[in-house]
């Protein structure tokens, strides 16, 4: 016990005499320092920092940048943030030692991530990388009556100084690239439609659309494979696409918005929402599906299209009803203007005036300059699908080259849609039936719909033979009809003729007499 007193005794003293050792140096550096500062020539000193700093390079050949989570205003996390943590999620996490485990809104999977103050390294074209994740905390001894700043993230990079140009250049963008395109890849897309009366305001506003945007997941099957459609043309819709998802480079060198404009056109149940969806699949796109009638005024349009994300389909289907509606409640409106005759009821003018007042007042112009103005390339990277069943309603204007860069005809159900409808319902490549089914499709209209619907397996005991048995006797039954129908027109044709004969033989007859 005695010896153990005197050991701690001696280390005490030990301890004291090298804090008052310390203390002696480091008052002597404060005085060197001061006679530096004060006697020392400015162009002395700057020799000898020289020196100093191509010590120090010496001693520690590094650099270091600093990504931190929130940029600017603090309000907004920090792309180059988000892209580096899934970067190192993605290629690091199986060398870390110690692992963080999340489940993001927009993704289905867990996802592991870097914990904090863990390092891992990484390598690009031989170079060797150090990436660091870390977080700073506040001082939380201070007591003060404000609120207390929040812990903040970032992740650093260390790598050799003689590989700054490379690393600036090269790696960085390639963190970046890497990070978006894992992003886009895990993230579930949205299908979006704009909220009626919903205003441009409220809680989510801003450059995102939580606030006049209600969404779901989007989670449709389609793809360019069971589409219904020619090979030869969905290969080269196939190959549109995907060289304009890569153009970003070519929109910027031509000076032009990165959009892309597609109008689909054809009776109903051709296939047009089909499309859209095996569009918004191969690209992995989110969806917009912008009801115009919804709208109020083409501010709240304007708005609704710049709270859309870039990768988005933006869609407005049967777009000539939505135009046609607008025209009628105009005529309406004017026509109940100009009743003057009649006594007006102060009750009913009032219902008619918040009425109007709800009406969508979304003009042609309004929309042309919305989709192909200067507001169209915010933000970029978008797609606008305009369906309709009656091309010849829409104004020129609006479907000229530019604005819907192709135009896209969806008929009724051919032969070769047939095949790969037959090929996916019945997972049949050839039939004994299917000479009767070409000769019959030649000679009938029938949607690609109806013929799915008719393939369509509905109970275990159905096999092909019975299902193609059911598409030739509707298609039999169609093609009868459609004789019918012609058979019908060309007696009321006759019968307007014989009607016009006598009518004409009738008016002869007055004239001779008079």
């Amino acid at each position: 016990m005695i010896s153990l007193t005197a050991q701690t005794e001696r280390m005490a003293e030990s301890l004291a005499a090298m804090a008052t050792q310390t203390g002696k140096a480091l008052a002597g550096l404060t005085v060197m320092f001061a006679m530096f500062q004060n006697y020392f020539p400015c162009e002395l000193r700057v020799v000898i920092m020289e020196c100093y700093e191509k010590f120090i390079n010496f001693v520690y050949p590094y650099i270091q940048i600093t990504f931190p989570e929130f940029q600017g205003d603090g309000f907004r996390r920090s792309k180059a943030y988000s892209s580096i943590e899934r970067y190192l999620n993605a290629n690091s996490t199986k060398q870390a030692k110690r692992l963080q485990a999340y489940v993001f809104d927009d993704c289905d999977a867990v996802v592991l991530s870097v914990a904090n103050n863990e390092e891992v390294t990484d390598e690009f074209k031989g170079i060797k990388l150090w990436w660091t994740s870390r977080e700073h905390s506040p001082n939380k001894q201070s007591i003060s009556f404000w609120p207390r700043e929040d812990e903040k993230k970032y992740f650093r990079l260390t790598f050799y100084r003689k590989y700054r140009h490379r690393i600036t250049a090269e790696y960085l963008k390639h963190v970046m690239e890497e990070g978006k395109a894992i992003t886009v890849q895990e993230r579930r897309r949205k299908l979006c439609t704009n909220k009626a009366g919903g205003g441009v305001s409220g809680p989510g506003f801003g450059f995102g659309g939580g606030g006049i945007w209600s969404e779901v997941v989007f989670e449709h099957p389609a793809t360019f494979a069971t589409l219904a459609m020619d090979p030869i043309r969905k290969e080269k819709i196939v190959k549109d696409l995907i060289y304009f998802s890569k153009s970003e480079d070519y929109y910027k060198k031509v000076g032009k918005a990165w959009k892309r404009g597609y109008l689909l056109y054809g009776p109903p149940g051709t296939g047009k929402s089909t499309m859209i969806a095996a569009m918004a699949n191969l690209l992995q796109y989110d969806v917009y599906d912008l009801e115009l009638t919804a709208v109020d005024n083409n501010t709240e349009l304007r708005k609704l299209l710049i709270n859309t994300t870039s990768k988005s389909i933006i869609v407005i289907e049967d777009i000539d009803c939505s135009i046609d509606v607008t025209a009628k409640r105009e005529d309406e409106d004017d026509g109940d203007d100009n009743e003057e005759g009649e006594g007006k009821n102060p009750v009913n003018e009032e219902i008619k005036k918040k009425k109007k007042k709800k009406r969508s007042k979304v003009t042609l112009s309004g929309l042309l300059n919305t989709i192909d103005g200067l507001w169209s390339a915010c933000p970029g990277e978008r797609i606008i699908v305009f369906t309709t069943n009656h091309v010849e309603k829409l104004d020129k204007a609006l479907i000229r080259r530019g604005r819907m860069d192709e135009h896209i005809e969806l008929s009724y159900c051919g032969f070769e849609a047939f095949m790969i409808l037959a090929k996916n319902y019945l997972e049949v490549d050839s039939h004994e039936l299917f000479a009767k089914i070409r000769q019959l499709l030649h000679e009938t209209e029938m949607s690609p719909a109806d013929v799915a619907d008719k393939l369509m397996r509905k109970s275990d005991g159905e096999d092909a033979d019975g299902n193609l048995m059911r598409l030739i006797k509707a298609l039999e039954e169609d093609q009868e009809k459609n004789k019918d129908a012609k058979r019908e027109e060309k007696e009321k044709k006759v019968a307007k003729g014989n009607e016009s004969g006598d009518q004409a033989l009738k008016q002869n007859g007055h004239k001779i007499k008079l």
